[in-house]
């Protein structure tokens, strides 16, 4: 059955949103970790998915007075960097808000360059009111730096990686993927609203549980697991990230196959006959009718995902 034979949502087109996530890594004991976090299983869009910290550029991640408050990105650095004429570091600040609201981690410095720690009591329970305050909406995370003396540490977070959502999603989005070293003096905390769990976990296990249906994930995330698990170390690919001077957009599509829905990635000989419509597919897999953890959803084999880098 070709992808035209699907039957098709004549609604407004679906939209494609600007969005940000970060891989946090640290060294644990087994090697590269990377912070990941459980969507709520209650989601109407991949819900139970394990995913990385990110969501949405929310427009405030982009006003003037943001750049100022960030340490080691310009707004031309972070736009060159992302192939845009302008407005570049709101994806940078979009997914640092974004792990402070999931996660409760904060990449961010003080004034005096000294790193953040929650470990005090006391700073630990201002910082998760702040945090209920910027999830909520009650407050902006611009506002909360300008109070507690903070700057937003980009210095040590690269662009990785740059995936569009396929057309016939019910949502699509336009993700730049981050790497970053975990902070020192924080621990992941999931939200308990739209994240019901966060962990440690070795690239290698993750995709391990993932290929014995115990850990559903979105092809992006599959494929970025695939990529860090070549790292011995967080020091690793934080170098290899910082040395990568072009990341290609990957732009999949969709192609109707026997039980389902098969990914395909630009270079694989039926890219051509995959869907490239804007409207939803009534039948797109991830919707909250079908379970993540077996979802008919082919992924291309994937190894690296992180660009070229200088010679």
């Amino acid at each position: 059955m070709s992808v035209s034979q699907f039957s098709m949502d004549q609604a407004a087109a679906v939209p494609v949103r600007p969005a940000a996530t970060v891989m946090l890594l640290r060294d644990g004991n087994h090697g590269l970790e990377v912070c990941m976090l459980r969507r709520n299983l209650k989601s109407d869009f991949v819900g139970g998915a394990y995913v990385f910290p990110g969501g949405a550029v929310d427009p405030a991640d982009g006003e003037p007075e943001v750049a100022p408050l960030c340490n080691g990105r310009s707004d031309d650095e972070a736009s060159r960097a992302l192939g845009l004429p302008t407005n570049g570091l709101a994806f940078w600040v979009a997914a640092v808000r974004e792990t402070f609201e999931e996660a409760g981690l904060l990449l961010a410095s003080h004034a005096d360059g000294s790193p953040l720690s929650l470990e005090d009591p006391e700073v630990g329970r201002r910082f998760a009111e702040h945090r209920r305050a910027t999830d909520s909406g009650e407050r902006r995370l611009i506002e909360i730096c300008v109070e507690e003396h903070l700057r937003l540490e980009l210095t040590s977070m690269h662009y990785f990686g740059h995936w569009v959502t396929p057309a016939g999603a019910p949502r699509r989005y336009d993700t730049r993927f981050f790497l970053a070293a975990a902070p020192e003096g924080q621990r992941p905390v999931h939200d308990d609203r739209e994240v019901i769990s966060a962990q440690w976990i070795t690239p290698t296990r993750a995709l391990d549980n993932h290929a014995a249906g115990d850990f559903a994930m979105l092809p992006p995330t599959v494929a970025t697991l695939r990529s860090l698990r070549r790292f011995d170390s967080a020091g690793d690919a934080l170098d290899a990230a910082a040395a990568t001077i072009e990341v290609p957009a990957m732009i999949p599509r969709v192609i109707a196959d026997t039980g389902g829905v098969r990914i395909v990635m630009p270079g694989d000989p039926e890219y051509d006959l995959g869907y490239a419509g804007d409207s939803s597919l009534t039948s797109w897999p991830w919707g909250a009718s079908t379970p993540t953890g077996t979802t008919p959803v082919g992924m291309p084999d994937i190894d690296v995902v992180g660009g070229r880098s200088a010679p």
